[in-house]
């Protein structure tokens, strides 16, 4: 307890009664990413059995948005879209995954005098990589990996990477390349730090000491736990991340993959909290922002599915957290936000040129509190078989390749529960949201008709799906989830 009250003194220390920084000097930008995390897998947003107390933490001193989502995906590996939608500040509808051409916000923020530097996971391409940053240190280019045997390669002049060499744990390799950066920084300079981590993203495969740290027979179950998903989204239910657990899914296992899970994310915790001490040791906690958030939720057990290949709030919604030099402390702001967003946020709290043609708006407004909102809709997608919109209340799903169609209020039902579309009194809601929903999608380039040309069967047969690990699973892994 002693440990988590110093840490929030000193996140205290670092941001409270300081003026926006970029008023007199450009302000250093410290970017957290995590890596299939859903938002309701922090203390700040709720869950009581995780422990995050240096994320808890930086919420309170900072801004939590508590409605941040991405927008999709177009294939099953929706980190990699996500990703660029982040870095472009444009739709998945306009760059899909690719970067390479595309002016990002790295390019964006060296073009204007930063120094940009990354360590961890990069997933769109590597061409992109070397534009926008001067120096990458310890990089997986590529989706995942053995965190245990994750191999990283070093960013070169003229733009190439050193040969791929497995170091340790992906975790410890990222922090200390990202606190070495750090090290070197002064408080003349200003600089943008890239940390998009390869964790909790599997293999669920934690350090043992954070495993220990959990229950794996005890570890709660979702609210919206179930062990089959009761129909077919249209597309292949067998994509590789539901080839984790068995069909059906056990309370069992569930709980012991959620318990791995969680150790993955205090061990994330944990190095946030050393990034943030190297931070006030070198003097640059009163100049620094720091962002923290997700290229994506997880099921995780929720509605019988494992991975991120749907449009339920546990797949799509994200924290996001911003704390920083004029930041309002201890605030939740429930306005929408995607990911693409901070692209213009981050340059206006800079103070610097706006990119222009982006899909992403400023938020900064809202964080300051000189406005509510900046969008009443938000629109979610995954290829062609799923989309979904939302107000402040409901949420329509819609799934074209089955010609389905589900509505949640999400005030009484936040776990998607219960479907109320076939109930008359929903029915104008439906036709509301409906418009909504194609409003959202002409304005983000996605052009999917609502309804298929050729319609796909609703059910599906989980016996029908052959489970093999992939290559980056370690041995305990499949010995404890592939062996039957």
């Amino acid at each position: 307890m002693r440990n988590n009250l110093n840490l929030f003194l000193v996140l205290f220390g670092l941001f409270n009664s300081v003026e926006i920084v970029a008023q007199t000097s450009k302000p250093n930008i410290l970017f957290i990413f995590a890596d299939d995390l859903r938002a309701d897998a922090l203390g700040c947003y709720g869950n009581s059995y995780v422990k995050t107390p240096t994320l808890d933490s930086l919420a309170r001193a900072g801004t939590l948005f508590s409605n941040a989502y991405i927008v999709g995906g177009h294939h099953g590996a929706v980190c990699a879209p996500s990703r660029a939608m982040l870095m472009s500040g444009q739709s998945f509808f306009r760059v899909k995954d690719k970067l390479n051409g595309v002016h990002t916000l790295p390019i964006h923020l060296r073009q204007l005098g930063y120094t940009t530097f990354m360590t961890g996971k990069w997933h769109n391409e590597p061409e992109a990589l070397a534009a926008g940053f001067d120096e990458a240190q310890n990089v997986l280019l590529g989706g995942m990996a053995n965190h245990f045997e994750v191999a990283v390669r070093d960013l070169q002049p003229g733009g190439s990477f050193t040969q791929a060499v497995k170091k340790g744990f992906s975790t410890d390799i990222f922090t200390q390349s990202a606190l070495d950066f750090l090290e070197k920084q002064s408080e003349a300079e200003h600089f943008f730090a890239y940390v998009p981590y390869s964790v909790p993203h599997d293999p669920r495969s934690p350090l043992p000491e954070y495993l220990k740290l959990y229950d794996e027979k005890s570890a709660p179950l979702p609210p919206n736990f179930m062990p089959l998903h009761p129909f077919s989204f249209g597309n292949s239910m067998g994509i590789r991340d539901e080839l984790l657990a068995p069909f059906p899914r056990t309370p069992e296992i569930i709980r012991a993959q959620t318990a791995e899970y969680y150790a993955l994310i205090t061990h994330l915790d944990r190095s946030v909290a050393r990034l943030i001490q190297k931070l006030r040791d070198k003097g640059l906690d009163r100049q620094t922002l720091i962002v923290f958030t997700a290229d994506n939720g997880l099921a995780l057990g929720s509605h019988g599915l494992l991975g991120k290949q749907s449009v339920y709030e546990h797949s799509m919604r994200v924290p996001l957290i911003v704390a920083g030099a004029g930041i309002p402390e201890n605030k939740r702001s429930d306005a929408f936000a995607y990911l693409l967003d901070l692209f213009p946020t981050l340059c206006s709290y800079a103070g610097l040129e706006l990119p222009t043609h982006i899909d992403g708006k400023n938020l900064l407004p809202i964080i300051l509190g000189k406005q509510k909102s900046v969008r009443t809709h938000v629109l979610t997608a995954y290829m062609d078989f799923q989309r979904s919109v939302r107000d402040s209340r409901y949420k329509l799903i819609r799934y074209p390749a089955i010609d389905s169609t589900l509505l949640f209020d999400l005030r009484k039902d936040p776990h998607e529960l219960k479907n109320l579309a076939e109930n008359p009194r929903y029915q104008q809601k439906i036709i509301e949201l409906t418009a909504h929903m194609q409003q959202e999608q002409q304005k983000l380039g996605d052009h999917l008709p609502l309804t298929a040309a050729q319609l796909m069967p609703k059910t599906w047969d989980y016996r029908t799906i052959v489970r093999k690990p992939d290559q980056w699973q370690p041995k305990e892994i499949v010995e404890k989830y592939f062996k039957e």
